[in-house]
Parts: C-alpha cells; sequence; structure tokens
C-alpha cells in the first residue's frame, strides 16, 4: 500500500505538490481562481516559474495572499493588481504592454530593422566600390622582371 502511494507521488507532476494542503480553500470555484491567479504570478525567487508551481517560501506566502484577498471579495484583477503594486511589475509572467514596457516590446523589432538598414547599405556600398586597380609595371620594371625570370 505504502508503495503504490509512493509511486503515485512520484508520477504526480512537481506542480501540484507546490500547493499544500493547509493552502487549498474549501470553496472549489474560488480555489480553482486562486490557481489562475497563480499561475500567472512569477515567483520572486525562481523567477523562471509561477507561485502556482514554486516550492519557495515567498511563493507560498504570495499563495496565502492571493487566497485571502479572494476570501476578502477582491476580483482576480484588484488580486492582481494588489500583487503588482507590492512586488512590481516584475511578479507577472506575461507583463503588460503600456507604460515604460511599450520600448522593450519595441526594441526587438527595431533593432532588427536598424541591423537589416546598416547591412543593406554596407552591401549595396561594397557593391559600388570600386576594385583596388594593380599599376602597370612601367618599362624599367618590366625588363628587370624578364631578367629576373631568365635566371
Amino acid at each position: 500500500m505504502i508503495r503504490v502511494f509512493l509511486i503515485i507521488l512520484l508520477l504526480l507532476p512537481g506542480s501540484l505538490l507546490a500547493v499544500q494542503p493547509d493552502e487549498i480553500l474549501a470553496d472549489p470555484v474560488m480555489e480553482e481562481r486562486a490557481r489562475e491567479i497563480s499561475k500567472g504570478l512569477r515567483c520572486p525567487v525562481c523567477q523562471n516559474e509561477s507561485i502556482d508551481e514554486s516550492h519557495a517560501n515567498i511563493a507560498r506566502d504570495l499563495r496565502l495572499l492571493v487566497r485571502d484577498r479572494l476570501v476578502e471579495g477582491d476580483s482576480d484583477a484588484e488580486v492582481v493588481d494588489f500583487v503588482v503594486a507590492r512586488y512590481g511589475e516584475f511578479v507577472l509572467l506575461k507583463p503588460t504592454i503600456g507604460g515604460s514596457n511599450w520600448m522593450l516590446w519595441a526594441a526587438g523589432p527595431f533593432m532588427l530593422l536598424l541591423a537589416m538598414t546598416v547591412g543593406f547599405f554596407y552591401l549595396r556600398g561594397r557593391d559600388s566600390a570600386r576594385a583596388p586597380q594593380e599599376d602597370a609595371l612601367s618599362v624599367d620594371e618590366a625588363a628587370r622582371l624578364k631578367e629576373i625570370l631568365k635566371e
């Protein structure tokens, strides 16, 4: 019996094990809302995991905070806004385009266009450049070359 339980635990994805049983809300609808919100918030410690997947202590605190705000009656957007107000926009896994983030979103395409423009003018200038011309040998140089080749 214990072996079966251990095998089942090993086969479960790690994200199910991150949320502790004492965190789970009694209302399944509220719990589902909390899980959806948690999937969109980044763990400040792990930085590549949502707080729903992270085992860090701060992720647990954030999961509890999300659940507390939902129990108090906040909407999903109000919960996210509350967390962003406390931890900054870094905590969002999908950052917004508004504010100063538009520069980050526009930087990639802008740099691509800039690189393509520089490359175009470089190649165009290279094609129109004259090939270096070699000067012809003077009469004295040609005579000296013939002497050297005869030897």
